[in-house]
């Protein structure tokens, strides 16, 4: 019974986290905490049948530290493996994409968002 309500705990918090974040425009699935918006005349995208690469920009007035929780407990569950952190970039994995998250600035923060897909 106990492990039930774990799962269902478990449960109501993961789908408090999704609904209160919103998606970065340009990705399927990717989503962004509350306090950042996205900076919409940064963005990049460009492709062809082999690969693609689609960047964003975000800026708000958070912490890397609290971006990295985000999205350490977020991206995961949607089928994101974290492959690593250097300096202030995050590396997460799924499948045939690469997605890193970057600290591009401070005052306010600035988090540059890319994804590499290659088939």
């Amino acid at each position: 019974m106990k492990l039930f309500f774990s799962f269902l705990l478990a449960f109501f918090i993961t789908l408090h986290s999704a609904a209160a974040a919103s998606f970065i425009e340009g990705f399927e699935d990717l989503p962004f905490p509350e306090r950042l918006h996205q900076i919409p005349s940064d963005n990049l995208s460009f492709g062809n049948e082999e690969t693609s690469l689609v960047e964003a920009y975000l800026s708000g007035d958070l912490r890397f530290d609290e971006v990295e929780k985000f999205y350490l407990d977020t991206l995961p569950q949607l089928g994101w493996s974290f492959s690593g952190k250097k300096n202030k970039i995050l590396s997460f994995v799924r499948e045939n994409q690469q997605l890193e998250i970057a600290q591009e600035g401070t005052n306010p923060l600035v988090i540059r968002i890319t994804v590499k897909s290659q088939n």
